[in-house]
């Protein structure tokens, strides 16, 4: 990574205080930093009122060369909005529940040794963001990027109503818990959406999903043709139709997309097979969605509230996160 001549490069930590073991941390950066020949590292934690855009914008101001996001996907997310188009990179330290991103490029979510290592010894991958403009019903607007999906419907509420007590006990398996929750609330959205500037179309659907990354937790595969640097954002909606709908969804995104589209045998299944209509896909660089009553919305499985109408976009190759050599390719 460059930095400017007679002087070292110069790594800053942006970390959850709630999220990570700070005393492990530091000995681990600090070490690392001086094995690499760094600069003594920059720590900011992130707060209530900034969750790491603001420390994030210091960071890049005073110097530095990579910016560690140590935390949970909002603290990623976060990290990664500031970053955008900057040409510093973004080390992982995966500390959360989900653990999108890290997921989705095959980081070690859970070692943070394996993680500092990969931060200062592995190498740069530039990826896509996605660009979220987010309409109230007020008519105010919100820009926002995300790294891994956006969701508009039964998504956004179970993650508004999952408890945070029990992510903390059994990690993603407590949004089991938020679905059931969110059961009694359960209805259709009604929405018209525009694929890059096509014509509106009509959409009752009780979840749509725009995503840059295909993979959710539990080795899900909910969008298989998603790339995070492809330049494209997959949208998948679910319709589930009938009494089997929803068993229809679950086996067209844990058995067809998890398990029979890893091998070859499987892909030739899925050929022949009759074509899942609960799930629908669309994709495209320029979504746009406008539904007829306000909404839940969430972004990388933080609830960002009711949304009016929601437009998003790719910002193609506006990041750079350090990955395993595995990775680059």
């Amino acid at each position: 990574m460059p930095s400017p001549r007679n002087s070292k490069p110069k790594v800053a930590v942006v970390y959850n205080p709630i999220k990570v073991d700070l005393a492990k941390l530091t000995k681990l950066v600090n070490a690392a930093a001086k094995a690499a020949d760094w600069a003594t590292p920059l720590w900011f934690s992130t707060t209530e009122v900034d969750a790491g855009q603001g420390v994030t914008g210091s960071a890049i101001r005073r110097g530095a060369s990579m910016v560690i996001a140590a935390g949970g996907d909002g603290t990623v997310r976060a990290v990664a909005e500031a970053l955008r188009g900057s040409g510093v990179s973004m080390g992982l330290i995966p500390a959360g529940t989900g653990n999108l991103l890290a997921r989705n490029l095959d980081l070690p979510a859970g070692n943070m040794h394996d993680s500092v290592d990969i931060a200062f010894n592995g190498y740069d991958r530039a990826i896509d963001l996605g660009i979220v403009n987010i309409v109230r019903d007020n008519g105010n607007h919100e820009e926002h990027a995300f790294l891994v999906m956006a969701g508009l419907g039964l998504d956004a509420k179970m993650i508004k109503n999952t408890s945070t007590k029990l992510k903390k006990a059994v990690g993603w398996l407590a949004y089991v818990d938020g679905i059931a929750r969110s059961i009694p609330e359960l209805h259709p959205v009604k929405l018209r959406y525009s694929v890059d500037g096509a014509p509106n179309r009509s959409l009752s659907a009780h979840t749509v999903i725009i995503g840059n990354c295909g993979s959710l937790p539990g080795g899900l595969l909910l969008m298989p043709d998603a790339q995070p640097d492809d330049g494209i954002l997959d949208m998948a909606a679910l319709v589930p139709r009938g009494r089997f709908g929803w068993l229809n969804i679950w086996n067209k995104i844990a058995w067809e997309n998890g398990v029979l589209r890893k091998s070859v045998m499987g892909r030739r299944i899925i050929d022949l097979s009759k074509d899942v209509r609960d799930v629908r896909y669309a994709k495209g660089s320029d979504l746009n969605m406008i539904v007829d009553n306000p909404e839940e919305f969430q972004l990388d499985g933080d609830e960002f509230g009711l949304a009016k109408s929601v437009h998003t976009w790719v910002d193609p190759l506006a990041l750079i996160v350090r990955v395993s050599k595995s990775r680059t390719k």
